[in-house]
């Protein structure tokens, strides 16, 4: 009876610790940025962010066990009234028709984050290098997490093929984009 008791004890420990290690966190966009750079007449970058975007996280014993992302296409910002109404257009984003960006998690290995990213309707798997920021209590009370992914897409592989050719050689735009996403969240 008594090791029955003291086996149902560590269980319940174990089983509380390991959820107490699980943290859901609500992206907050005041303190969070989703930027890209890309290539531009192939001598400089041209780099902007979304502004509107939401998302949850789960961080269970220093690993993400899911990420999810919305992004409204149309908060693209460049600092270029003429370009962000281009990248809009159906050229590229055409966010009449396809108003949202999602992302979702599928795996973590190591410092690898593997998802599926979805742009113009086109889904394809990508892999982002991640950093995960730890965990702080903020001068309010809440618990707060942050993370960082970095990587590259092939813009075409999402429809995102407009393009014009140089006398010189070379394109406008190049097929690369970066990626940078830097998030932090509140735990709920």
């Amino acid at each position: 009876m008594k090791t029955s008791f003291i086996l149902n004890t560590v269980a319940a420990l174990a089983l509380s610790s390991s959820i107490a290690s699980a943290a859901l966190y609500k992206v907050d966009a005041t303190h969070s940025n989703i930027g890209f750079k890309v290539k531009h007449m192939m001598i400089s970058n041209v780099s902007g962010k979304f502004s509107d975007f939401e998302g949850t996280f789960d961080i269970t014993d220093g690993k993400f066990t899911a990420i999810n992302g919305l992004i409204k296409a149309t908060s693209i910002n460049t600092d270029n009234k003429d370009r962000d109404n281009h990248l809009r257009s159906a050229d590229f984003f055409d966010v009449q028709n396809h108003p949202e960006i999602t992302f979702e998690f599928t795996k973590q290995e190591g410092e690898k984050v593997y998802g599926k990213l979805t742009i113009k309707g086109v889904t394809k798997p990508v892999v982002l290098k991640a950093q995960i920021g730890g965990e702080i209590k903020d001068p309010w009370g809440n618990v707060r997490s942050a993370f960082i992914l970095e990587g590259e897409i092939n813009r075409k592989d999402f429809g995102l093929t407009w393009n014009k050719a140089l006398e010189t050689g070379g394109v406008v735009v190049d097929e690369t984009v970066k990626l940078l996403i830097e998030a932090q969240g509140i735990r709920q």
